[in-house]
């Protein structure tokens, strides 16, 4: 078992250093614990998302029950829910870690079957909900899911609130942790569809507008509703870490398949998938120390065709700089990576089994579309 894994199968509650969390009874804030969710999927299936890297789960359906419960104890995985009487009624179950308001209060809302769309929920509403919940448990985080009107502004799909970006500093009010969904690959819209640089766009401005609320990103991993098109693996990765490198303190993967048929896991129904998810996921609880870290953002500087076509992330833990690198835009490019520090180096490049020399501390690689590399420096003995 790797040691990652006995470390998330250990205390929940314990704080990174001993001192009290800021939420009793929330998340791990441990340097080795990162979030890892999967939205609103059965405790069946509990124990296959645990063996490939979820350790979250976000919603349930017709919950929560003790035997929900009971099933993501025997996984390991913790749970943010609804706050409802019944919910309430387990309060004392570690295996709650949070609370979470009704998914995308920022969309047009339904009247009811056949009468149409009204108005989204208006942003005072879900800051009155969240003082409620607050008030019923305030050892818990509360989490706000938003719409792809985080990143697209022209989102039709809010109604008379298309292009009002200014309603989301007022709905973040609203939570603890504020997350948002916008899924580019398998989009039906040609102003979204293929362009997966909405979803770093969306954490950097969600990001801006929480302040220092956490920021979470929900990740595609089906074709939802389009028959034709749905996300690859090496999109999947790259919507991944390109959320991660603006920002993003969380993932959680949408994993239902709506058409032609509906799957509820589909994420689990597609061997390719599965398998890069759990690569991924095994990646980044690997790196959460240095995901945890703080960021280092003079420690490298980027030449490149195009400045914003390449975004970077950079942490420093025990004497070893990570550089972590994506290309925001299609088409091929190099790219020059330059370090504050001009010795010389010998520069990793993760899940990819090749090395990069660095004399003076700068080293150039390729990025073929949206590809992202992963970089372990390691200082030359001078």
């Amino acid at each position: 078992m790797r040691l990652t894994t006995l470390l998330l199968a250990a205390a929940w509650t314990v704080g990174a250093s001993g001192a009290e969390p800021r939420f009793a009874r929330g998340l791990p804030e441990r340097p080795d614990f990162f979030p890892i969710a999967v939205w609103l999927q059965s405790t069946d299936n509990a124990a296959r998302y645990r063996d490939i890297g979820i350790n979250v789960y976000a919603g349930l359906w017709r919950g929560p029950t003790e035997a929900q419960l009971d099933a993501l104890d025997a996984a390991g995985i913790r749970l943010v829910v609804g706050q409802s009487p019944t919910a309430l009624k387990f309060r004392d179950r570690p295996t709650i870690v949070g609370w979470m308001h009704d998914d995308e209060p920022d969309n047009a809302q339904s009247l009811g079957k056949e009468k149409g769309y009204g108005p989204p929920i208006a942003p005072s509403k879900i800051i009155e909900s969240y003082r409620a919940m607050k008030e019923a448990d305030p050892d818990r985080p509360v989490l706000l899911n938003l719409g792809q009107g985080v990143a697209w502004d022209g989102w039709y799909g809010r109604g008379e609130r298309t292009n009002h970006p200014e309603d989301y500093p007022e709905y973040v009010k609203g939570c603890d942790v504020a997350s948002f969904d916008i899924y580019p690959a398998c989009h039906d819209h040609p102003d979204v569809s293929g362009k997966l640089w909405y979803v770093p766009l969306g954490v950097e401005r969600l990001r801006k507008w929480a302040g220092d609320r956490p920021v979470w990103t929900c990740i595609e991993t089906t074709g939802i509703n389009n028959e034709r098109r749905k996300a690859t693996p090496a999109e999947i990765r790259a919507e991944v870490w390109m959320a991660l490198i603006k920002g993003a303190r969380g993932i959680l993967y949408f994993a239902h398949q709506f058409k032609p048929t509906f799957i509820e896991a589909g994420l689990l129904a597609d061997p390719d998938v599965a398998r890069e998810v759990a690569a991924i996921n095994a990646r980044i609880h690997d790196l959460a120390p240095v995901l945890n870290a703080p960021d280092v953002p003079d420690a490298v500087r980027v030449e490149t065709d195009d400045p914003a076509a390449v975004a970077t992330l950079a942490k420093r833990l025990d004497g070893v700089t990570y550089v972590f690198a994506a290309s925001l835009r299609e088409g091929a490019r190099s790219a020059t990576f330059h370090l504050s520090d001009p010795a010389a180096a010998k520069v990793e490049v993760l899940d990819e089994s090749r090395t990069l020399e660095a004399p003076a501390g700068a080293w150039t690689d390729r990025f073929d579309g949206y590809q992202v590399h992963l970089y372990r420096v390691d200082r030359k003995k001078r």
